[in-house]
């Protein structure tokens, strides 16, 4: 069994029995067991001659765990269906809460700090990586599983009071909805680079069926909805993409205050439109 470090307040259990906590505290830990770290180095290996054009790029990358070989994923399997993290995930919740994986929101992230104004600013920016903070009946569990990295770069995440600075080898495990978090540092193409998995968990009561439907519909509309329009305007160099990654900035910024305001602001939008159309 591989150990870990933790970080955070982290080790008894929160919330009541059947009721999850409106937050999940971030939590760090860390792969020590040599096959653990085996299947890292291999990965490794594999990313760096497989996307080693994309590494030397500076926009950031995400590939969807589930477009990779099978024997890629087969390996990755061993680290997200880890039961070191499973059991921090589970010190957080209830007991008999049901943790499913959302292996179809899985992605390969290869992360360089691209502050251009493009749809992949707001990784580093301050932000929440969802906006459904609203839904009471489920949390979403992200680790960032970090395959390889030095330890320049410091991750703050506020909600829970808690900064890494996170190297090889080492994971976080984070609120996807209700956790305010950024990036610190300064870019450097001499740093080594950050590889790493961003895999979801979707947490939901026991008996809780109903609940998990609608979370993972929820989520996953959300998820592609951002991920595509994130990945159109990275580095933008036409009008569109520019007009695209101004509005996931501001969306971004909106969502920060109430995950309710973007919305909003597409319904104003397009009931103006709307009225505007009915002149014509």
């Amino acid at each position: 069994m591989s150990t870990m470090q933790t970080e955070a307040a982290a080790n008894a259990k929160v919330g009541v029995p059947g009721r999850l906590a409106r937050h999940f505290p971030a939590t760090v830990g860390r792969f020590d067991a040599p096959a653990d770290r085996a299947v890292i180095d291999g990965l490794v290996r594999w990313v760096e001659d497989r996307y080693a054009e994309d590494l030397a790029k500076r926009p950031s990358k995400h590939v969807y765990v589930d477009m990779l070989p099978a024997p890629v994923i087969a390996e990755i399997d061993r680290l997200r269906d880890s039961p070191l993290i499973r059991s921090l995930i589970a010190d957080q919740v209830p007991a008999g809460s049901v943790i499913a994986p959302m292996k179809h929101t899985d992605e390969l992230y290869l992360s360089h700090y691209n502050k251009d104004r493009g749809g992949d600013q707001g990784l580093f920016d301050k932000h929440y990586d969802g906006n459904l903070r609203f839904l009471s009946s489920s949390i979403v569990v992200r680790a960032l599983i970090y395959l390889q990295s030095d330890t320049t770069y410091k991750v703050v995440f506020a909600d829970s009071h808690l900064e890494k600075a996170f190297g090889s080898y080492e994971f976080g495990l984070l609120d996807f909805h209700r956790e305010l978090h950024w990036v610190e540092g300064q870019y450097n193409p001499a740093d080594r680079q950050r590889i790493l998995l961003k895999c979801n968990y979707l947490v939901t009561p026991r008996n809780g069926a109903v609940a998990a439907r609608v979370g993972l519909a929820a989520n996953t509309a959300v998820f592609h909805v951002v991920k595509s329009a994130m990945e159109y305007s990275k580095s933008p160099r036409t009008p569109p993409q520019f007009a695209v990654g101004f509005l996931c900035n501001l969306f971004r910024r909106l969502n920060n205050i109430h995950p309710l305001l973007p919305l909003t602001f597409i319904a104003t939008l397009l009931a103006a439109l709307g009225y505007g159309v009915s002149f014509l």
